[in-house]
């Protein structure tokens, strides 16, 4: 059939316009096709395009999302920090922005969920998950030790910009408004050395960061050295000391450290290439003393007030003393005076660092006498936060008691040994005793002892040019018997063997025994006599520290 019909073209019996339309239509139908197939994959690149979801970091906020055309609606956003903890987001044109501050660098999960419309729902799935994990930004100091010209403001920069700022010694920063973000502050004129803590936030919603020393120095051609404390300065005996030095400590002082005197407990260590910390231990410098720091070669420092340096290879800084209500505290705590004392607070934790910094600065409380009927002559003399004579004696009995030399002065040695007792929270288990005695005639000593008077007992006093002083003093020594001596006030000289129970109180006057025909009036040389029984039965309430008052 095929050859028939070729034959009839070739002898013009059927028309060629007639075969070339037919193929003519079938290839019309293929580039139809062709082109519906381009369409639908052209549509469905275009849908995959514009209904994409991102979720990035951002120059302001903590991320920020984005929903193309095509992408449905945001559903839900989470976030969550460190330990899983909930992080509230407020999100305005895709920025997503913490409703509380974050620490520089935490690290964040941020969860966005899409719905998808409906149409491509069914396509692609009806929801789409978005997850970042990314930490909040931090702005670091980019020079730690600068060098910078007398007369001219610091300058502290930053790697980033920042938006807001605190600077100042260690634990005492002052925030300082900034007008936008800056990559850089002034710190205004300053000594020509220094050094400072410098604490930023490079968002608005993040809190600042931990502190940078921060360390400049004048140009010389020695190595330059700044304190914390500044040389001079009083510091508490706990104070950590930092040394900081314009070249790296390697380089100046090699492996050798610096030497402390007096010697204090503690330990150096490197807190990065130009800073070497001393931190004390223990109770730290001798309170009262003069810490004097040596180097093991002489450096550069600022001279006094100006602005010129000094070499020297030596530094001093001042510990004040104990201060005397903090010691009437301890002594009460322990149990050594006729009062007792709370704190209005939190008690002082048992750790030597606590308790030397509580004897510079001592915290509040009240004082309360230990028994109700305490003789009034004892309560004239108390006065807290003032040195009297009660608290002399107070030291003395505790020093009698830890078999420490007796002067009645709260010395390092003191110190020492009640913060001791303090942090073990060791008390004296016996009450408080103290002895008046009336010149008046009839003349009497009275011994008071833990809220009651034990005895009253006749007395005799100094005659006439040999009085016994007025006043009230401590015990400062105490023997069961020994042998006095002295000058008669016609100056002949007398010693008497075999006199006991002798408290003696003020110079050569002691409370004693002393034989008499009679008591009550004034027969000794300065002296309290007393009855063989009286003077027996006070002398064991009557050790060393014990106040004696004698009053007309």
């Amino acid at each position: 059939m095929d050859g028939f019909y070729s034959l009839w073209m070739a002898i013009g019996l059927v028309p060629r316009a007639a075969a070339s339309s037919g193929r003519g239509r079938n290839r019309a139908l293929v580039g139809i096709g062709a082109l519906a197939v381009v369409v639908i994959v052209a549509l469905v690149v275009a849908v995959l395009a514009w209904s994409g979801v991102t979720l990035a970091s951002d120059s302001t906020a903590l991320a920020r999302v984005t929903v193309q055309p095509l992408g449905g609606t945001i559903e839900r956003v989470q976030a969550f920090g460190p330990g899983g903890q909930r992080v509230a987001l407020a999100m305005d044109g895709g920025r997503l922005t913490p409703l509380k501050r974050l620490t520089p660098g935490e690290r964040v999960s941020v969860d966005v969920e899409v719905r998808r419309p409906g149409w491509l729902g069914w396509a692609l799935g009806s929801e789409h998950d978005e997850q970042l994990t990314l930490r909040a930004p931090v702005a670091h100091v980019t020079e730690r030790w600068m060098t910078v010209p007398t007369g001219s403001a610091v300058r502290v920069s930053f790697d980033q910009p920042v938006s807001a700022v605190a600077y100042g010694s260690t634990g005492y920063l002052v925030h300082h408004a900034l007008v936008g973000t800056q990559s850089s502050i002034s710190l205004g004129v300053e000594p020509a050395t220094g050094t400072t803590e410098v604490a930023a936030a490079a968002r608005p919603w993040e809190s600042l960061g931990p502190p940078t020393h921060v360390s400049w120095f004048p140009r010389s051609s020695s190595p330059v050295m700044a304190t914390i404390p500044a040389a001079g300065a009083r510091i508490s005996p706990a104070t950590a000391i930092y040394l900081t030095f314009s070249k790296p400590v390697s380089e100046v002082l090699g492996t050798v450290r610096p030497r402390l005197s007096p010697s204090t407990q503690g330990h150096w260590r490197e807190a990065n290439s130009h800073t070497l910390v001393f931190t004390p231990s223990g109770f730290g410098a001798a309170l009262g003393s003069q810490l004097r720091m040596e180097l093991p070669r002489a450096v550069a420092v600022t001279a006094g007030a100006g602005d010129g340096l000094r070499t020297t290879g030596q530094i001093e800084w001042t510990v004040p003393p104990g201060s005397t209500l903090r010691l009437q505290q301890l002594l009460a705590q322990a149990g050594y005076l006729p009062v007792d004392w709370q704190p209005s607070s939190a008690a002082v934790a048992r750790t030597p660092g606590a308790e030397v910094q509580a004897a510079v600065d001592p915290p509040s409380g009240s004082f309360s006498w230990r028994y109700p009927n305490t003789p009034r002559q004892l309560r004239a003399m108390w006065t807290p936060g003032q040195a009297n004579v009660i608290t002399r004696g107070a030291v003395m009995k505790f020093e009698n008691t830890n078999e420490m030399t007796v002067d009645g002065e709260a010395g390092s040695s003191v110190w020492h040994m009640l913060l001791g007792d303090a942090i073990a929270g060791k008390r004296l288990n016996e009450g408080y005793s103290y002895v008046y005695v009336r010149r008046e005639v009839p003349e009497t000593a009275t011994l008071w002892h833990a809220g009651r008077t034990i005895l009253t007992a006749a007395a005799n006093t100094g005659i006439s040019g040999a009085e016994t002083e007025l006043g009230t003093f401590p015990v400062f020594e105490h023997i069961p018997e020994g042998t006095m001596s002295g000058t008669n006030p016609d100056g002949s000289h007398y010693e008497d063997p075999g006199i006991k129970w002798i408290s003696y109180f003020n110079g050569g006057d002691a409370l004693h025994n002393f034989d008499r025909a009679s008591f009550g009036s004034p027969q000794s040389l300065g002296c309290v006599e007393l009855p063989l029984a009286a003077a027996a039965e006070i002398w064991p309430y009557t050790p060393i520290g014990t106040l004696v008052t004698v009053e007309s």
